[in-house]
């Protein structure tokens, strides 16, 4: 019975940016940030992290509380983005833990975890849509509530007349974190490649001085780079290093046949830069936006050239590197400087390695 359970809203992002496929994949809700360690443990550093972003010193450490101690098994929770879609019905299968495999969900370090049971899916990937502020604003983790205006999303639920006391809260296994990769361990797989141990020297000095550079970006809240600050100051170095020269390399790279629009940086199997000698196109959002975003954008670019063979997105310290199988695109790999890992299982996706060495000059 509806009527004798916790109900919460669980928010899985925003309408711009969310990882709802991650939770119903992986019968997960997720909280955040993580970086400071699990519940308890974690209150000092969210409190400090609340006190520099400008909110309530200890808002956050309470949405976590309620994610941690509050929620309990058998309640439902409701899967959400914005304050008027819903996405999925669960219910709330076993404690809570902390789980590094959700360190990197599109830039979110998301650890803090609960299993949930889905009974209630979107259906053809649209969810189910109310009145703008049916769901509460604010906080990841909150009680539904009973006031006037969710009264169309309670008469919803009691409508689908789902049995929630005859579910198995048996839940699918989470894979294993992938292992860290070293920068070594990066030399060895290029030159296994064919790449030359001087440019792998000099590869991995540039990656050294990145790593801290973006390990600044990342821990200093408050900084807010443009989109050409990331490209200047991580993403030419990085392309300079695995091989790319000047020539090949065009900024703010206008098509002939694309009415005028430009792509970040685009890249040449050889000269003159034109259309048809393009290879790769990166298209670069700011730190702390969405990647995946981007690729829509990279993909009507590369639209009609048959030449371009891979795409990526990044906010200069992640990557998304996107090749063709068949007549569509496929994420092949993922990395992010601040934390090199060989595989990104959440993705099903290859890492630093692979997205290396796609990304080279060599790659074909």
């Amino acid at each position: 019975m509806i009527n004798k359970r916790v109900i919460w809203q669980e928010s899985a992002g925003d309408t711009n940016r969310d990882y709802v496929n991650i939770c119903l994949k992986y019968d997960v809700i997720l909280n955040g940030p993580g970086r400071f360690g699990s519940w308890p443990e974690c209150k000092t550093g969210l409190i400090k992290y609340g006190i520099e972003i400008g909110v309530n010193k200890s808002k956050k450490a309470e949405d976590l509380r309620r994610f941690a101690k509050d929620m309990q098994e058998g309640d439902i929770v409701i899967l959400r983005t914005g304050t008027n879609f819903v996405h999925a019905i669960g219910i709330i299968s076993g404690v809570y833990f902390w789980c590094n495999l959700f360190s990197d969900v599109d830039g979110w370090d998301l650890q803090h975890v609960r299993r949930v049971k889905w009974i209630w899916i979107r259906e053809n990937n649209k969810p189910k849509d109310f009145p703008v502020n049916t769901l509460k604003q604010g906080d990841t983790t909150q009680q539904l509530g009973t006031k006037e205006k969710r009264k169309p999303l309670l008469d919803w639920l009691k409508s689908l007349d789902l049995n929630y006391d005859e579910v198995d809260l048996q839940v699918s296994k989470l894979p294993k974190l992938s292992p860290v990769v070293s920068l070594d361990q990066i030399g060895e797989y290029l030159f296994s490649k064919g790449v030359s141990s001087n440019s792998i020297e000099n590869l991995k000095d540039v990656i050294d001085d990145l790593q801290m550079i973006a390990r600044w970006y990342d821990n200093d809240y408050l900084l807010d780079p443009s989109e050409f600050e990331t490209e200047a100051y991580l993403v030419i170095p990085l392309l300079r290093a695995l091989g790319w020269t000047p020539q090949k390399m065009a900024l703010e790279f206008k098509s002939e046949d694309k009415g005028g629009k430009k792509i970040d940086i685009a890249l040449f199997s050889n000269l003159p830069r034109s259309d048809e000698t393009i290879v790769s196109l990166i298209e670069a959002k700011r730190k702390g936006e969405s990647v995946f975003n981007a690729f829509q954008q990279a993909k009507d670019y590369a639209e009609g050239k048959t030449t371009i063979n891979r795409l990526v997105v990044s906010d200069g310290i992640r990557y998304g590197i996107f090749t063709k199988n068949k007549d569509d695109w496929q994420l092949l790999a993922y990395m992010n400087l601040t934390s090199f890992h060989e595989e990104y299982k959440i993705y099903d996706a290859k890492g630093i390695l692979e997205a290396l060495w796609v990304m080279s000059p060599e790659w074909n």
